[in-house]
């Protein structure tokens, strides 16, 4: 059956021109542009209807929640794709058909065990739909104005039978070399389970919760509250976003707005989230974001969210700032401490790479840069170095891609490092000084007792052996002595 998808797609694509459009000839060489003629030969009458972004959405569209989920991070793309083709893709995020008002009532209802009437004095018609629910406009009986978010029916079974498929193209792009590296698989399974949390609106309301109190802490976006009282797996109640939705192409355009401060909020909305607090949006297309005079940033739809352990954000923390600051000996070593290149690698040949890579980043405006070519750089140098995409990080690496493309929306000169920095910088000072790596030390001496003490009481003997408590004291005293002499030796280096 997912074979069977599979070729579905493939074969819906290529009838209506969307797998390599023809107004993209001119970007071909010729033995692209004779393959891609080839497939034309096969494309229907639908392939004349439309510009390419259009061709494309319809068929995403048509292809399921797991397709237009491609399509919503496509849309984020126009330094790549091109202004008209994600234009033309951005009705993927949140204007799909609607289904009934009427099953939304009752599924509420449902949900909740109770009337509507008992939690709502007004509930009105859809004001967006996604591809695996939509919200209403609607108003607590205490006078709130609330948003309503409603699982399309029976959209379990379908995401199950996408999931499937996905699988299945992850286990065929698996047998061909040059994806291996990029953990097709693993991406595949990271999808699967944001996806089947995405089905539980009571975990996007715990999200949306922790989100919003760990933006509250820096204020550059901040997340509606949630309204406990109307959630349930299948609906979730938030206070009303204020602002208009980035996806109206008039939001820009709004009286006060200041663009270059809202691109840089957005920036460092995010990564104050992935570095200070180990937890992100991590979906964070226009369609989830409102903005309002002068930068102000509303973030909803919590379905995706991402996380990262204390090792993970240092050295995402550390990445950026050897970048920051060009110090790619420094960059390098951070990936071969993380495991992310093998010892067996060349250290000096690793940071040069990293050089060609970084450096044409540096003095050129946002605009000037081809993303596309970074990156295309970017995987020639880990597949030189057989560094292998962390599965854990799959989430975090599209979510800085897509909330890169939405600030040069905002902003088309925006530099997402310089909006970074005083983020970054500020992390390294708190996280990095002496006085932090004293609390790291005596953390893990702290540890090393913990672990002695199990392994000494593990190991005494019965009577008449000494009591368990003088060997334990012993090797406490021991571990004690040798975590002091060591951070004595450590406050002499760094005061010297």
């Amino acid at each position: 059956m997912s074979e069977g998808r599979l070729a579905g797609l493939a074969w819906r694509l290529v009838r209506a021109d969307a797998l390599a459009p023809r107004e993209i000839d001119p970007l071909l060489t010729p033995a692209q542009r004779m393959a891609a003629r080839t497939l034309r030969l096969f494309s229907g009458r639908q392939a004349r209807t439309g510009r390419p972004g259009e061709r494309l959405a319809r068929e995403l569209e048509r292809s399921g929640p797991v397709a237009i989920k491609l399509g919503q991070f496509l849309s984020t793309r126009g330094d790549i794709f091109g202004e008209a083709f994600v234009n033309d893709l951005g009705r993927l995020k949140d204007q799909l058909p609607p289904f009934a008002t009427d099953l939304s009532r009752a599924e509420v209802e449902r949900a909740l065990g109770r009337p509507l009437a008992q939690v709502f004095a007004e509930f009105g018609e859809p004001v967006a739909a996604a591809s695996l629910a939509q919200a209403h406009r609607a108003r607590l009986t205490d006078g709130r104005e609330v948003a309503v978010k409603v699982l399309r029916p029976a959209i379990e079974r379908r995401v199950s039978r996408d999931v499937k498929t996905l699988e299945r193209a992850a286990a065929l792009a698996e047998a061909w070399p040059a994806a291996r590296r990029l953990e097709p698989r693993a991406f595949a399974a990271t999808v699967a389970r944001a996806l089947a949390l995405e089905l539980d609106l009571r975990m996007e309301a715990a999200a949306a919760d922790e989100l919003g109190k760990a933006m509250a802490v820096d204020g550059f976006v901040q997340a509606p509250a949630v309204v406990w009282d109307a959630v349930a797996r299948r609906v979730l109640t938030l206070e009303w976003a204020t602002g208009m939705p980035l996806s109206d192409p008039t939001a820009l355009d709004h009286p006060g707005l200041d663009r270059k401060r809202t691109a840089e909020a957005l920036v460092r909305g995010f990564l104050t989230q992935a570095l200070d607090h180990g937890v992100f949006h991590a979906d964070l297309h226009e369609g989830n974001l409102f903005v309002a005079a002068p930068d102000r940033i509303c973030v909803v739809d919590f379905g995706i969210v991402g996380r990262l352990s204390a090792a993970d954000r240092r050295y995402l923390a550390e990445i950026l700032w050897g970048f920051l600051n060009r110090d790619y000996g420094r960059l390098a070593e951070v990936h071969f401490q993380a495991g992310w290149v093998s010892a067996g690698q060349n250290r000096g040949a690793f940071a040069q790479a990293l050089r060609a890579v970084g450096e044409p980043v540096f003095g050129r405006p946002a605009r000037d840069v081809s993303m596309g070519r970074l990156l295309g750089q970017l995987f020639d140098v880990t597949s030189l170095f057989d560094m292998r995409l962390r599965p854990e990080l799959v989430l975090l690496q599209k979510t800085m891609v897509t909330v890169e493309g939405v600030a040069r929306r905002i902003d088309p000169d925006h530099d997402i490092w310089t909006a970074s920095e005083p983020v970054v910088r500020r992390w390294i000072a708190r996280e990095l000084s002496p006085a932090a790596q004293v609390r790291s030390f005596v953390a893990e001496a702290r540890g090393v007792l913990q672990a002695l003490s199990v392994l000494a009481a593990e190991r005494s003997a019965p009577p008449p052996a000494p009591p368990p408590r003088q060997g334990m004291d012993a090797l406490a005293a021991f571990a004690l002595g040798a975590a002091l002499a060591g951070l004595a030796f450590a406050l002499a280096v760094w005061l010297r």
